[in-house]
């Protein structure tokens, strides 16, 4: 259904004022603020706001109205909530740099022109949490007025971007973008014409087909699995940082109240003087006066663009906590399974401008400060019919290797068997891939003496 009300929806080419406004989203405050101090510079029209009574300045003109949440956030919003000056918040964390920075930083080094590069760049930001694209190329085809073979051409060498394999649209793709170079090898054939068999481990099905020895297959499925199925995960970098957050998130009587920390940013609007001067020179057609008008038009956009960015992210914190009631209710470990397509199909938004407000952004809540893409985790279906959230499995799994025998540390099937025993039905394989994911060594490194 959302991809239909998505093809609906983006079947408009983008126009400049939606680029700005995807650019300014995609931003943390702290480089919100880079920017906007760097638009002051170029655009004279463009000016700050200097006393607190020009705060009643109206600077919603023009604003989309359908972006508004209910009066009950903004009614007890302070007009200096969260002062940096003080830097109260401002906490030690670590703060992780997305692999999708990363990518755009490569996209530099293709051979792409401008228009390329934007549609390189929404592809990325249409990637789910696997680093698989999340929407089909002809809705992005749609959104900008181009043909699927375009697209298509753009998604290739999106692809072939490091880590190989970002931007599959499924498994089986995946993999055969890492084995291209090795395009005539039984590895590639397996993955390119059985992957089915391969899948259901139907190796002797693949033998005969293949008409292979077994030794061969063992090479070629060797090879197989030592690919990166998920080349989203596993990527990201940190370094200590002081991190400011986004968005601040207040408890008040039985409701949430969401606050954008934004009074450390210039409060701006169009220059009264440079308005009047354009309507002293009237319709006159002069290269002054289209040059004024391009430039109080370009004024008017960013402002909006800034109170757009604004209200989505309030709406996309609110379908947050509306998704992990126990995490808001003190129960920090216990997060619900959620996606970025839940959230997209909450508040009917595409699944690009969800990536673009929970990557980097943080948000200040009682229990500590939080990148907003940790609140999305994976569902595992237990025995019962269940979904239980992988953090939670990951939580017992940390438990267990914490209380273990230092002198003699659980291995891989051993933990396997305990999770097992509560509740936790996994594969050796996927207990490995945790135990990866949360910077725990093998068995034989974490022995003590």
């Amino acid at each position: 259904m959302l991809k239909f009300e998505q093809k609906l929806s983006q079947k408009q080419v983008l126009s400049p004022q939606q680029i700005l406004q995807a650019r300014l989203l995609q931003l943390s405050t702290i480089k919100l603020e880079e920017k906007i101090l760097n638009e002051l510079e170029e655009n004279p029209v463009l000016e700050q706001v200097e006393s607190t009574n020009d705060k009643e300045q109206d600077l919603d003109e023009g604003v989309d109205d359908s972006l508004d949440l209910s009066s009950e956030d903004d009614a007890y919003e302070p007009v200096n909530f969260y002062d940096r000056s003080k830097k109260p918040l401002d906490l030690p964390v670590k703060e992780e740099h997305d692999f999708i920075e990363t990518l755009l930083n490569q996209l530099k080094l293709i051979d792409l022109n401008d228009s390329e590069r934007i549609i390189a760049e929404e592809i990325l930001w249409n990637l789910d949490e696997r680093g698989y694209l999340a929407t089909d190329i002809y809705v992005i085809a749609d959104r900008f007025n181009k043909d699927g073979t375009e697209i298509e051409s753009i998604l290739r060498a999106v692809q072939r971007l490091d880590p190989l394999g970002i931007a599959a649209r499924n498994i089986r793709e995946c993999l055969l973008i890492q084995l291209e170079k090795e395009n005539e090898s039984l590895a590639y054939d397996i993955v390119d014409s059985y992957f089915e068999d391969f899948a259901n481990k139907r190796f002797e099905v693949i033998k005969k087909k293949m008409n292979c020895s077994g030794e061969q297959l063992a090479e070629a499925v060797n090879i197989i699995s030592h690919l990166n199925p998920r080349p989203g995960e596993g990527t990201r970098f940190t370094k200590d940082e002081v991190v400011i957050p986004d968005l601040i998130v207040r408890e008040q009587g039985e409701n949430w109240v969401i606050y954008t920390n934004d009074s450390g940013l210039p409060e701006l609007r169009v220059s009264p003087d440079y308005v009047a001067m354009m309507e002293e020179k009237g319709t006159k057609k002069t290269e002054a006066n289209r040059f004024l008008k391009q430039r109080i038009y370009s004024a008017n956009w960013f402002i909006q663009a800034i109170e757009q960015r604004k209200q989505t992210l309030k709406r996309v914190m609110r379908s947050i906590i509306d998704r992990q009631p126990e995490f808001f209710s003190g129960k920090i470990h216990e997060l619900r399974p959620m996606k970025l397509l839940d959230i997209a199909e909450d508040i009917k938004l595409d699944i690009s401008t969800i990536s673009r407000s929970t990557r980097g952004k943080y948000v200040d809540t009682p229990y500590g400060v939080f990148e907003l893409k940790s609140f999305f985790t994976e569902g595992i279906e237990l025995e019962n019919g269940q979904m239980i959230s992988n953090h939670i499995i990951k939580q017992a799994l940390k438990k267990i290797v914490e209380e273990e025998d230092k002198q003699h540390p659980i291995n891989d099937q051993r933990l396997v068997e305990l999770l097992k025993q509560k509740g936790y039905p996994l594969s050796r394989r996927t207990v490995a891939k945790y135990r990866d994911q949360m910077n725990v060594p093998v068995a034989r490194l974490r022995r003590q003496l």
